[in-house]
């Protein structure tokens, strides 16, 4: 028994040895098999991704940390490795377990096109837009063709939460109307400031729009970056230069108005009035030199009475890069116009004269005003960058605008503008912007009387980029000055913060100081149009304000659909809000006994509102499609109000609002959606615009008796349309060849009457035949 219990207890002795070496030989041969393997995973910027699926020969493995940095575990056999991640392109890779390198750097690629879109306006250098602290749009020249947008101002209407009312731009209901005077949103050409000397208007029509890479549009107060007159907002035009194949592109177009549904409004007879225009654009790479060659014609007979236009454009943008000195290249673009024609600005009635001139066509009594308009522009600049990380920019602008007219409005109105703007990439996380700026104006006016002004600033900003954080933090302070008065030194700031938070989704917050000094034409404009006098206005104080914006923006993909979802709210507040206004301003003299308008300041504002935009593109099965769409709310009020509408403001006799403290010529609700469709040769789109109701205007405009003897009939036309306005436009086009595309386009489709601000009906159904010829 002894003999037996020990044989037994050796064999479970062996047992236990075999299976201790066995077990021992695995883990062995098991550790030299198994491997493992580390990397990060960041985007075209190197900046890292964290979330990314890290799949091992086709299942899920791993995510990459908050840092991009992942880690896994192989075989000795080949492996195939892939990354994904929402908005990216899939990244694979194979790797035998024998031969890993130390470590993987794998960078990904958007797959979103939108995802791709590099801005420059929200801080002076190239960042991605999903990456800004504020909110932005971004205009591609494609929706300018398609549309067939005679100015740009046509196309910028299609911009969720912006309106272009009379020429001037209102962004959020920033700005009412004050027939362009004073603008509160800085208006750009290739980064330079291009509002007029004397009205500080944008002069739409003479804009290069057959010469554009995008067009930038930023919300709320920028006066940090781009000084007075951004209070609002910044509009960014930026033209493009040559790639590596030259380009010939040639627009011809053609249109017809079609008939008011109005009875009796049409003035014309059986032959509708027409349009006509040539757009072309050509770049090519010269050696050293980059050109860029476009212009413009256009004729319009115009579907109001008395009113036409000819004009004429012609730009050039040259670029020599220096070859002897490393980083170095400078230029001048040259952009001018010539226009003509009459100007259309108040009706007759409501009914069969809305589209008539108050005052008729004769040259003794009419509202019309024939004129005739030189614009230009010359910018020569330099750019110097020392190395990867150092950057020296010289940039000026002369612009001149001119224009000459029959009713003594004469003008000549120049700016002298020059800028020095350093940058420098601090490591890998940190940007500086800072510069000089100078401006000079100059003004000699039937209009305004003469008068020079100049302002001069300094600005700085610095941008920090961590992981997946973003944040800017800026200021300005800038002296105008005008005639002998010269105004207080003042300081403007701004701040803003952009976390992703994983799978393109991005939180931002942002606040942002803005300043205005008064326009020339608002302190000094002496004149009247028919019946409707405006009076000039001194002592008007600077206006500022501020911006708060928290966003939310948002990458998706559906299928082959993509694109960025991005929702806003925004509180704007202003200080010495400048508004014209109508009053007993003058003496008891007929017609209206001292009665008109005037720019003043109307206290304290307050805009609140939230706002959605939308944009994508890619394909829906086999069909291309492009979406910009948008919905704005705003609440615009005056802070302290006088309810009584009848009340004395010294000795003058002030009608104020037609209604309560939402302030003058804003809406509540804007709805902007704009959808093209394409199928092999064929493509097809619409356009939707709609704005509430106005509620409030001049109370002039609807005072019985009274009202009659400026513009007749515009509370009644109100009354008759009171729910607001909703355009639709559609296009449709077909690619002959590679070469020639051909389209079709109708505004209005639903031939709408209606207004943009009092007495100013916008145009019937419009039909549009289109020639592109690209080489």
């Amino acid at each position: 028994m002894y003999k037996y219990y020990y044989i037994r207890n050796t064999n479970n002795y062996q047992m236990r040895k075999s299976l201790l070496i066995f077990l021992s030989f695995f883990c062995f041969t098991h550790c030299i098999q198994a491997q493992e393997v580390k990397g990060t995973v960041t985007d075209a910027l190197l900046a890292p991704l964290p979330g990314v699926i890290v799949s091992l020969n086709g299942k899920p493995t791993t995510t990459t940390n908050l840092d991009g940095n992942f880690q896994i575990t192989i075989g000795n056999e080949v492996n195939k490795i892939s990354f994904s991640f929402l908005s990216f392109a899939t990244f694979d890779t194979t790797i035998i377990g024998n031969r890993v390198a130390e470590k993987l750097n794998i960078i990904l690629q958007s797959s979103i096109k939108e995802l791709d879109v590099v801005v420059v306006s929200a801080g002076r250098y190239e960042q991605k837009l999903e990456e800004v602290t504020v909110s932005m749009e971004v205009l591609r020249p494609r929706l300018i063709e398609n549309t067939n947008a005679v100015t740009i101002e046509n196309t910028l209407d299609q911009v969720p939460g912006v309106l272009i009312t009379d020429g001037q731009a209102n962004i959020r209901g920033g700005a009412g109307w004050s027939y362009g005077a004073g603008s509160r949103v800085q208006v750009l050409v290739d980064d330079l400031p291009i509002l007029a000397a004397d009205a500080s208007d944008a002069k739409w029509s003479s804009m290069p729009i057959e010469n554009l890479e995008q067009v930038e549009i930023i919300k709320g107060a920028s006066s940090a970056l781009f000084g007075s007159s951004a209070l609002n907002g910044v509009i960014n035009l930026r033209t493009a230069y040559p790639k590596t194949t030259p380009q010939t592109k040639v627009i011809f177009y053609g249109a017809s108005y079609d008939k008011p549904d109005e009875t009796g409004m049409r003035w014309w007879g059986n032959i509708n009035p027409k349009m006509s225009g040539l757009n072309f654009f050509h770049s090519r790479m010269a050696g050293n030199l980059d050109l860029v060659i476009g212009g413009s014609t256009m004729i319009d007979e115009s579907y109001r009475q008395g009113e036409n236009e000819s004009r004429a454009r012609f730009n050039v943008n040259t670029r020599w890069r220096n070859q002897k000195i490393k980083g170095l290249n400078y230029g001048v673009n040259i952009n001018s116009q010539i226009s003509e024609g009459s100007l259309f600005f108040l009706w007759a009635n409501d009914s069969i004269g809305a589209l008539r001139p108050a005052g008729g066509t004769s040259s003794a009594t009419t509202t019309l005003s024939d004129y005739t308009t030189y614009r230009t522009n010359w910018d020569p600049f330099v750019n110097y960058s020392i190395d990867k990380n150092h950057t020296v920019r010289l940039r000026s602008r002369f612009f001149r605008s001119n224009n000459t007219n029959n009713t003594n409005q004469n003008s000549i109105a120049d700016t002298y503008y020059a800028e020095l703007q350093y940058q420098q990439k601090i490591g890998e996380h940190i940007n500086f912007t800072g510069g000089l700026v100078n401006i000079n104006y100059s003004v000699k006016s039937e209009l305004y009387n003469n008068h020079k002004a100049s302002n001069k600033a300094l600005f700085a900003q610095i941008d920090f980029k961590f992981n997946r954080l973003n944040a800017v933090i800026g200021g300005r302070a800038e002296q105008s000055a005008l005639d002998s008065i010269i105004d207080d030194i003042t300081p403007v700031f701004r701040a803003g913060i952009n976390y992703r938070m994983g799978q393109a989704t991005y939180l931002r917050a942002s606040v942002g100081q803005g300043y205005r000094f008064p326009s020339i034409a608002e302190k000094f404009v002496q004149t009247n149009v028919g019946n409707l006098f405006v009076f000039p206005s001194d002592s008007l104080l600077p206006e500022k304000g501020i911006s708060y914006e928290v966003g939310l923006k948002q990458g998706f993909k559906i299928g082959s659909w993509m694109g960025l979802a991005d929702l806003a709210y925004f509180i704007n507040t202003y200080e010495n809000m400048m508004e014209f206004s109508f009053a007993q301003w003058g003496g008891l003299v007929p017609p209206l006994f001292g009665f008109g308008f005037k720019s003043v300041n109307v206290g304290d504002i307050k805009i609140t509102g939230a706002e959605i935009s939308l944009s994508a593109t890619g394909k829906i099965g086999k069909v291309n499609a492009t979406l910009l769409a948008g919905y704005t709310y705003m609440n615009p009020r005056q802070t302290r109000y006088d309810s009584l509408y009848v009340k004395k403001l010294g000795p003058q006799l002030y009608l104020g609002s037609d209604s309560s403290n939402f302030l003058k010529y804003r809406y509540s609700h804007l709805i902007k959606t704009d959808l093209e469709l394409g199928y092999k040769k064929f493509s097809g789109g619409i356009s939707i615009r709609y704005n509430s109701f106005m509620k409030n205007i001049d109370k002039i405009f609807v005072q019985p008796g009274l009202s009659d003897l400026i513009a007749p009939g515009i509370k009644k036309f109100r009354d008759r349309y009171p729910n607001g306005d909703l355009i639709f436009d559609l296009r449709s086009s077909i690619q002959l060849n590679s070469t020639t595309k051909v389209s079709l386009i109708c505004k209005n489709v639903l031939n709408r009457t209606y207004m943009s601000r009092p007495a100013d009906i916008q145009p019937p159904r419009t039909w549009f035949i289109q020639i592109l010829v690209t080489i």
